[in-house]
């Protein structure tokens, strides 16, 4: 099934040094564009990363710091990748919870403060896991009826997530709409306000915060009962992103915590 899309949409899959969203680097980026016309366009980029690649992470994905030493940093292409995902909407496997606010972290680290929050996110991994729960490999097999070679590679891993998407509306007509706004909302578990998930909406459209010991308490409250925790987030091992909305919270409702 073709994509219904009013804006481009651009799938895309990131490989890194590890899984720590606030530490770990970018060493290649794949992404795919699909314009509403289904003209398609498609970028691979090494990354030097600028910090050694664990064993651990070569191992899965391949890359090793000898492929990515004369690559250019992703400071260096971080304006050209924000001119091209301009406007689109966004979708990955497993992107909402890492791909995504890894990528914001690059962006925020070279001096881009991007504005995502008027997209919408399509997470392929998410709508796989709520009607049948597997992997990508198994997701493309199961709803593309091939192997996928090359696995962990992300191109291989970017151009699989497009064409599960576009099978996952075959098989669930019924469930499924073709529509970027459907999706986006279904592939979703919960409201971030965040992309790390650490401030989110609650029923009634009111930040909360998602962990600690003030989870599920409005941040504007906390941050008047409790001054100091303002303080603790901002110096603490929270994402840049993190730090920012709570920042913009906190000049919101009047400087509360001063």
């Amino acid at each position: 099934m073709k994509l219904n899309l009013k804006n481009p949409l651009v799938f895309f899959d990131l490989e890194t040094t590890g899984t720590n969203i606030n530490t770990d680097r970018i060493v290649e980026i794949c992404y795919l564009k699909v314009y509403p016309n289904g003209n398609e366009e498609a970028k691979t980029l090494r990354i030097n990363p600028e910090m050694h690649i664990p064993e651990a992470s070569s191992a899965v994905h391949g890359i090793f710091d000898a492929d990515v030493v004369d690559c250019p940093t992703f400071k260096e292409v971080a304006k050209d990748i924000a001119k091209d995902i301009e406007g689109a909407d966004i979708a990955g496997f497993n992107s909402n919870r890492f791909d995504v606010p890894v990528l914001v972290e690059e962006f925020l680290r070279a001096g881009i403060d991007i504005d995502l929050t008027k997209r919408k996110f399509v997470d392929v991994q998410v709508i796989y896991h709520k009607l049948e729960q597997r992997t990508l490999s198994a997701a493309y097999k199961f709803y593309c009826g091939k192997n996928l070679e090359d696995a962990h590679t992300a191109e291989a891993d970017t151009r699989a997530t497009y064409e599960v998407l576009k099978a996952q509306l075959d098989h669930y007509p019924e469930v499924l709409e073709n529509d970027i706004n459907f999706l986006s909302e279904y592939s979703t578990y919960s409201k971030n306000v965040d992309f790390a998930g650490r401030i989110v909406y609650d029923d009634k459209g009111v930040e909360v915060f998602n962990f600690g010991k003030y989870k599920g308490i409005p941040v504007s409250e906390v941050l008047l009962r409790d001054p100091g925790y303002y303080g603790w987030i901002m110096n603490g091992d929270f994402t840049l992103n993190t730090k920012n909305v709570l920042t913009k919270i906190r000049l919101r409702e009047g400087g509360l915590t001063k």
